[in-house]
């Protein structure tokens, strides 16, 4: 049977006291920034959407109103060629 020792030296090199730690903790922060950048966007999203629904509502409100002033100005229309038609001469 094969024993494998570890080498006591091994653990002194600069890449386990330097660089691993550093990458450990470079991974850390960038997954901290993101999990607060998500809850940032969706919190953007969440104020985005209600602001859009607010608009769409206002939107629909106007286009109401703009069909109702279009259906006055249409019975005007009417009323005025009924009119003209009362009031103008005959031509022959």
């Amino acid at each position: 049977m094969i024993r494998a020792e570890m080498n006591p030296q091994l653990f002194q090199q600069p890449f386990f006291q330097v660089t691993l730690p550093l990458m450990g903790t470079i991974i850390v922060a960038t997954w901290a920034m993101v999990s607060v950048n998500n809850r940032r966007l969706d919190d953007m999203r969440d104020g985005f959407n209600k602001r859009l629904d607010d608009l769409i509502r206002r939107l629909d409100r106007v286009e109401t109103r703009l069909d109702n002033i279009e259906g006055v100005l249409r019975d005007f229309g009417q009323r005025l060629t009924r009119l003209e038609e009362r009031t103008s001469p005959i031509h022959r």
